[in-house]
């Protein structure tokens, strides 16, 4: 299955042929059907009709196609060796499942009524039958139908070559995203957004109640993002209309999705033609945006990169050159890193190209998130991790619930073909010299945190205590003579050891308290007392030797960031450092 959120798209897509159609109510208005009665399935009475065909034999559903309106004298029922009346309860159940657009049958000549279980059925099934009047000409219904269809389809030709030109005129004229939408749901009569391939709203124009009911039916998620991925294998539907999306390549590239929502009706053929010529309107847009948006994002970084480099120029410089770009840095703030997971295991090798695009959403993602927050949030893409500077001038509880916020925004929902990613935060800085600390603060949390709590994790540095030291070690050799030498044979990665270590960490974390960490293992005191007999025989006497003591916690500490390091579940039963998931 492809999952247009993720697949780059080589060429477009090219949809079936299909004819214009008009509902079979408005047919009814044709002249030589004034006296045509609906004798059953009113409810289906807007069905769409594309042609006209004639029933002349009774075996007639080799010949009938979807769409069709069927017409016959009722010869065809009534010369046949079968009962009309079981014919008809037959044959309607099938011209339903053929999605036919209803039968009209003339009355008083072979028939002189339907069938009363025949009615029904249809009722049951919301399948209009028509009691045609006797002196009808078929050939005058089928001209007059054809010339209601041909009306019809050159309506859909003025209205796509209107479209066009005011796109035309608009895209000259420089228009936004906002601007093209809202001209292509006045011509339509439809809601529309442009969202980025993972359902980030880019512009559009969609009321506000019917933006509503999208939340109220599952369409947009607690963030904002329209969920693209429930759409991906066709139109949803959506009160008496239905949601579509429509992907927007460009050059091999998957650019954005476009969403029509239509609540009051399905759309038709002409309805996605135009909408398909919109979506190269915005390609060219988006392509000439992204242009121009490399060369700013490039200038942004790289001054940022200076800045964090220590080399941008002094104080007074920095401050005023970040407000030409719409920063504010004079002020409390906290530097913000994050970066993508590596790819798991278990899933399948990506290519270079798939990382980038994965960067790009992930970075575009993150600056849409802080803008809407606050303009003045410096947010930039260094290639392989994205950095923002968040205003920090409130509480800390308040600060950190503002950044899980800003990272739940960003994380969504996973839908989308939405990639994992880690956090790292740094602390509080109050000028711009600080920047460049703040900045490995950041990177230090984050490397740090995905390393022992895996992915999907937000990582504060002040939370990384003793494992900002461990980290800062550059030999794991030194780091596992270490632990060796402190825990012995309780180092060994064996079931009994493991179990060992459990008590012992136990014992610590309650400090010696014998009975308490007995009754959190469900141990008996005296089991409790002989394990840790044989615990002293292995690493000393730690129960009255505090320098010891020490040394075992932070040789656990050491084990624990080892275990995580490789992906494996620690040994102890403390969690080794505090953070915030994404799930």
């Amino acid at each position: 299955m492809v999952d247009l959120a993720n697949a780059a798209l080589d060429e477009p897509q090219k949809l079936p042929f299909r004819r214009h159609v008009v509902p079979l109510r408005d047919l009814l208005g044709l002249r030589c059907l004034e006296r045509a009665v609906p004798l059953a399935g009113e409810a289906g009475l807007d069905r769409a009709v594309s042609a006209v065909n004639v029933m002349e034999v009774p075996d007639v559903l080799d010949w009938v196609k979807p769409r069709e309106l069927l017409v016959t004298s009722g010869y065809p029922l009534a010369v046949g060796d079968e009962d009309p009346a079981a014919m008809l309860t037959r044959l309607v159940p099938e011209f339903h499942h053929r999605r036919l657009a209803g039968i009209g049958i003339k009355l008083g000549r072979y028939l002189d009524t339907v069938p009363e279980q025949a009615l029904e059925l249809a009722d049951e099934l919301d399948f209009p039958v028509l009691g045609l009047p006797p002196d009808l000409a078929f050939d005058d219904l089928i001209e007059q139908a054809f010339v209601q269809l041909g009306h019809r389809h050159a309506d859909a030709l003025s209205r796509a070559d209107t479209l066009h030109t005011s796109l035309s005129r608009l895209i000259l004229n420089g228009a936004n995203l906002d601007q093209i939408s809202a001209e292509v749901a006045r011509v339509l009569g439809v809601g529309i957004m442009v969202t980025s391939p993972d359902g980030r709203e880019w512009g559009g124009a969609l009321d506000g109640d019917l933006r509503v009911r999208l939340v109220e039916s599952g369409l947009i998620d607690d963030s904002g993002r329209f969920r693209v991925e429930r759409l991906n294998l066709g139109p949803r539907p959506l009160e008496n209309g239905e949601a579509r999306v429509l992907p927007v390549p460009a050059g091999g590239n998957d650019l954005a999705r476009l969403v029509c929502v239509s609540p009051r009706r399905a759309l038709g053929f002409d309805d996605v033609q135009a909408l398909e010529r919109t979506a190269i309107v915005v390609a060219l847009l988006l392509t000439r945006q992204q242009a121009v948006a490399v060369v700013e994002n490039k200038y942004r970084g790289d001054f940022l990169r200076d800045v964090f480099l220590d080399r941008a120029g002094d104080e007074a410089f920095v401050v005023e050159h970040a407000r030409t770009f719409g920063w504010e840095l004079d002020r409390p703030t906290v530097v913000l890193s994050a970066e993508l997971n590596p790819v798991d295991p278990s899933e399948e090798p990506a290519s270079d190209r798939a990382h980038r695009v994965w960067q790009e959403r992930f970075a575009a993602a993150w600056r849409q998130v802080c803008e809407a927050r606050d303009r003045s949030i410096a947010t930039v893409d260094f290639s392989t991790e994205v950095v923002s500077l968040l205003p920090a001038s409130m509480s800390a509880s308040s600060l950190r619930a503002s950044v899980d916020q800003l990272v739940g925004a960003v994380a969504g929902d996973q839908g989308g073909g939405r990639r994992p990613f880690s956090v790292g935060v740094s602390r509080v800085v109050s000028s711009v010299s600080e920047l460049p600390t703040a900045y490995n603060q950041a990177r230090r949390a984050a490397k740090i945190g995905r390393r022992i709590n895996g992915g999907r994790c937000t990582t504060w540095f002040d939370d990384l205590g003793l494992h900002r030291l461990i980290a800062l070690v550059p030999d794991p050799r030194e780091l596992n003579e270490f632990v060796d030498d402190v825990l012995g044979e309780l180092a060994e990665d064996t079931p009994e050891s493991t179990d060992l270590r459990t008590t012992l960490q136990l014992l610590l974390d309650t400090n010696l308290n014998v009975a308490e960490a007995a009754r959190k293992q469900f141990f008996h005191y005296n089991t409790m007392r002989y394990r840790i007999t044989k615990l002293q025989s292995i690493l000393g006497p730690f129960t009255t030797d505090p320098t010891l003591r020490l040394n075992i916690a932070v040789a656990l500490q050491v084990l624990d960031f080892q275990h995580c390091k490789e992906h494996r579940k620690p040994s102890t039963t403390k969690p080794p450092l505090t953070a915030h998931t994404h799930e």
